[in-house]
């Protein structure tokens, strides 16, 4: 018996590890090689991806791919239709799986709705990326980022407080 809940429509593969009290929802795909914390909470029509690994108390939004390299730390927030690349330079005719480059997001970290994280960063604790944003270098702890590209307007506090404007 699972620890976790699964809906009917959603494909968990063989080799993924999902924890005690996570939700997967409609649709969604759970990789082989995955690693999902506990009570996280996996909204519809997501993908995770072989060696994504998911920490404690994840919440991911519906139509979010989370793609090889990309490893959230505990509380993180994942926006509805979010986006992390996992490639610098796509061709669909030239294979890259040799060049994926690592993504994290530290612990408490929200990614708002729609924004675009591009691959090889890092996400700062508590850090809050506002939606639509796209994210091109590393964000500090605690930074309010907007815009595309994103821009450090200020910061916020553990709660998601803005406390700094600049």
């Amino acid at each position: 018996m699972n620890n976790y809940q699964a809906h009917a429509t959603a494909v968990i593969d063989e080799g993924a590890v999902i924890g005690k009290g996570t939700k997967v929802w409609h649709f969604s795909h759970i990789m082989a090689g995955s690693v999902i914390g506990a009570n996280c909470n996996i909204g519809q029509n997501v993908v995770i991806s072989p060696q994504v690994v998911l920490g404690d108390n994840v919440k991911v939004q519906n139509n979010v791919s989370v793609y090889t390299g990309v490893v959230c730390e505990d509380d993180v927030f994942l926006g509805p239709s979010c986006v992390f690349t996992n490639v610098i330079n796509p061709r669909s005719f030239i294979p890259r799986k040799d060049e994926f480059k690592p993504t994290l997001v530290k612990k408490g970290a929200s990614i708002g709705a729609n924004a675009t994280i591009i691959c090889g960063i890092t996400i700062g604790e508590y850090a809050m990326i506002g939606a639509g944003s796209v994210v091109t270098r590393n964000v500090p702890d605690y930074a309010l980022i907007v815009g595309n590209p994103g821009k450090q307007i200020g910061s916020v506090d553990k709660e998601g407080n803005k406390i700094i404007k600049f």
